[in-house]
């Protein structure tokens, strides 16, 4: 079928004039973010404004997931998805709504909170979103989904809520759609086919020496030592492993060990991220890392081999390339064609392609601009922000309110009533 809304441009001034105050609900949720999978009362807000808004809720899939189905006749079942949890980050925005939350993550630490990646701005656009696709519903056919996903930052939300029976809970999607804010210019969405954004893996390697007395290092074998070298010897991986036109990263963002000046400890730990763009690149940068743990070991001595413990793990974002194609002609019909953008691959990492993997579908995933749009100039000039723009996990990080949310919110409707114009053609 035909439906004039999916064709004609929408405005983002009414977008903006919603029925919700969106800046009232985004600065209460950047001043009050919450923690992976203790997203309790952003997702009792986001129940609340579901059910106010007419559509069936269901909380509590995969811990604190809330997800509302519209259904609105036959059609194609479109997902639009939002992450909602905050970091343990202390703010430095200085906004009159910055956070001064506090919570206890997953080892017991007490820890500052921060909105510093967006997520706030992903939960308040998606409820615009299901606003105006409400308002809408004279204008197309379909069953809407609304996702508002725990635990993305811990990198397990998504198949927590899939583990959980999502889609035996929930209408089957046809297609699967998304958005994340990113450090460019509020206006403007990038969209990129095929591989979007890095696989992502979170690498613990527990490096086991003999401790001692810091005046006698000769009766020890000192994995402070270990870890040390070992740092070193692992930023040739990507230099002299990887071929230079392949893409990976290894950051080293954790080192502990020891308790005090004197003392040489027993242990030694390493925290890694390793983000890759492709599986046989994975596998390659992995084992290296095996390799090398495990002969820094053997070169100090070590009568134990290193534990190498993989953590959390984001697979590769891919969005299908004729869906991608699809959904990009509705953002420019809807913001302007100088207004939609091609990013390239993304360094970042994300769990949503594990929603439409699960169900089988195709996924789009964009970037939404978040800051001052006074820097396009700049930026399509360099292809990049200035260096003192913050980027996401930064305790700098804070989108501009407007057009941020509007642009969002436009990008979602536009996007979904492209999918309920017609069955699926991918």
């Amino acid at each position: 079928m035909s439906i004039d809304a999916a064709s004609r441009p929408l405005d983002i001034d009414a977008a903006a004039a919603s029925r919700l105050d969106l800046a009232a609900i985004y600065r209460d949720l950047h001043a009050n973010p919450e923690l992976s999978f203790q997203e309790h009362r952003t997702a009792g807000i986001v129940a609340e404004r579901l059910g106010a808004l007419g559509l069936a809720v269901t909380p509590g899939i995969g811990q604190t997931g809330v997800v509302g189905v519209l259904e609105n006749g036959g059609g194609s079942t479109v997902l639009l998805r939002a992450d909602m949890d905050g970091l343990p980050v202390l703010e430095q925005t200085g906004l009159d709504y910055a956070s001064t939350a506090r919570g206890t993550d997953a080892d017991g630490n007490d820890v500052p909170v921060m909105h510093a990646c967006g997520h706030d701005v992903h939960v308040t656009c998606l409820l615009g979103a299901v606003e105006q696709l409400v308002a809408l519903r004279a204008e197309w056919s379909g069953t809407l989904v609304a996702v508002f996903q725990p635990a993305e930052e811990w990198g397990g939300g998504a198949q927590a809520m899939v583990d959980d029976a999502l889609f035996e809970r929930i209408p089957r999607p046809d297609v699967v759609l998304g958005q994340h804010v990113a450090p460019f210019p509020a206006g403007w969405v990038g969209v990129h086919a095929g591989v979007a954004m890095a696989a992502a893996d979170s690498i613990t390697v527990r490096l086991h020496g003999e401790g001692g007395h810091g005046s006698r290092p000769e009766t020890t074998i000192d994995p402070v030592l270990m870890a040390a070298s070992l740092t070193v010897r692992l930023q040739s991986v990507v230099s002299r492993e990887i071929a230079p036109n392949d893409a990976a990263v290894l950051t080293v963002g954790q080192l502990h060990a020891g308790t005090k000046n004197n003392i040489i400890p027993a242990e030694a730990s390493l925290g890694l991220s390793v983000r890759t763009f492709d599986d046989a690149v994975r596998e390659k940068v992995v084992t290296a890392i095996e390799r090398m743990a495990k002969a820094e070991a053997a070169a100090s001595g070590a009568t134990r081999e290193p534990e190498i413990l993989f953590e959390e793990h984001f697979p590769l974002t891919r969005n299908d390339v004729p869906a991608t194609e699809r959904t990009a002609a509705a953002l420019r019909r809807a913001l302007g064609d100088d207004r939609v953008i091609d990013p390239g691959m993304v360094s970042g990492s994300e769990d949503v392609g594990v929603l439409a993997s699960a169900a089988g579908v195709p996924l789009v995933y964009w970037f939404l601009g978040g800051f001052e749009p006074a820097l396009f100039a700049d930026f399509m000039r360099t292809g990049r922000m200035p260096e003192d723009v913050p980027s996401n996990h930064s305790p700098l990080f804070g989108p501009v309110i407007e057009p941020t949310l509007a642009t969002g919110v436009s990008a979602l409707t536009a996007a979904a009533l492209e999918w309920f114009a017609g069955e699926p053609t991918v």
